[in-house]
């Protein structure tokens, strides 16, 4: 059975644009989502560490607020949570009698740092003194929270990570969003270049810049951007470019061939299995990806315009073998820099965000559905 979304208000609760990765990646759906309801109400907050008790508050009265201005059972709160944002998981705790979904960005939990507060995120010592310890208790919070809902993965891997930890759940994948970006060169007509890109953080694979250009031919010229990289080490062959946004951005995917994504264990908590932000990233510019196959990054193949080097049995942070090697003979192909090429392209418009709205909103419908079903 399935309802028909435009007796209902959505609100909608997550991170400001521009505010991690995940606020960029809630932007442009929730405007593609008004299309499919009565209603659409968003919640915005603000970033990781940025929050105070006080503001959590505040935001869990603006969500009850906007469940009693709409009419009874015609509401559904949907929340995305990931980064150790407190708002999004807090807002929907004890929420009862209303439909409640969520998207899980760093699964197989929501949340992680159940009390991030920024007066806690600024001292590093009690952060992780505090959280770390309490794994098995923010595990056990996660599952009463949010152990019999609706929870969306943007990976099969993730979704199955979710499955292991929370059996009770209902899961659902819906492939991550790509963007809407300018049309650029085709790969094979762009120089011998390639590039790293996005926020610099642990496991995101930019301390893996000096051996890649160790290892790779001196013809291929490695191009770094994206938040944080102005604070990389210098060394001959890479270009250090910076935070890019616009028509810098559109430059800097014109400027290489592919773009390298050699992640591996992100955390010291646990295993973790976000889809990759910066994958998307890529398919938006019609860029073929060299990944290594860490966590959710293994669902690619040529066919989503991609080579996946399986990782060794040792080290999870270390390159697997072979992975330089793959970057120069891919680099130096031009029919398979042609073919991925093509092939990110179809994924792009598979993605894109109107048909991610509409994976979305199929599924909540069914979700409903089922919940009237059984009274």
């Amino acid at each position: 059975m399935a309802v028909d979304l435009k007796d209902y208000r959505l609100i909608y609760v997550g991170p400001r644009n521009h505010v991690t990765a995940i606020g960029d990646y809630t932007e442009d759906l929730v405007a593609a989502l008004r299309s499919h309801f009565g209603d659409v109400a968003e919640v915005r907050v603000s970033g990781p560490g940025d929050e105070t008790w006080a503001d959590v508050r505040r935001v869990r009265r603006q969500v009850r607020d906007l469940v009693a201005g709409w009419p009874a059972g015609r509401v559904l709160v949907h929340s995305e949570i990931g980064c150790g944002m407190l708002s999004p998981f807090w807002s929907i705790a004890g929420l009862a009698g209303i439909p409640v979904t969520l998207t899980v960005h760093d699964p197989p939990q929501a949340l992680w740092f159940t009390a991030r507060t920024r007066f806690v995120a600024r001292h590093k010592l009690l952060m992780h003194g505090f959280h770390y310890p309490l794994r098995p208790l923010s595990r056990w919070l996660e599952g009463r929270v949010n152990g019999r809902r609706d929870i969306f993965a943007l990976s099969r891997t993730g979704q199955a990570s979710i499955d292991r930890v929370y059996p009770n759940t209902h899961t659902h994948y819906v492939p991550y969003r790509v963007a809407e970006k300018a049309t650029v060169k085709p790969a094979e007509d762009r120089p011998k270049a390639i590039g790293f890109f996005g926020l610099v953080y642990r496991g995101k694979g930019f301390d893996q810049i000096a051996q890649i250009r160790r290892d790779l031919p001196d013809d291929i010229l490695i191009r770094v951007a994206g938040r944080g990289t102005e604070a990389l080490p210098k060394m001959a062959g890479v270009e250090i470019v910076g935070g890019v946004d616009g028509a810098e951005e559109d430059a800097f995917f014109e400027s290489v061939r592919a773009i390298v994504i050699p992640y591996g264990k992100r955390h010291f908590y646990a295993d973790t299995f976000p889809a990759s932000s910066v994958a998307a990233h890529a398919l938006a510019y019609r860029t073929p990806i060299i990944a290594t196959g860490y966590g959710s990054l293994a669902e690619f193949d040529a066919d989503t315009g991609a080579v996946v080097v399986p990782m060794g049995s040792g080290d999870p942070n270390a390159l697997p073998p072979g992975f330089t090697d793959a970057i120069a003979s891919f680099v130096n192909d031009e029919a398979r820099v042609t073919e991925l090429g093509k092939a990110a392209d179809r994924t792009r418009a598979e993605r894109s965000t109107p048909r991610t709205a509409e994976a979305f909103a199929q599924a909540w419908s069914q979700i409903l559905g089922r919940q009237h079903a059984s009274g």
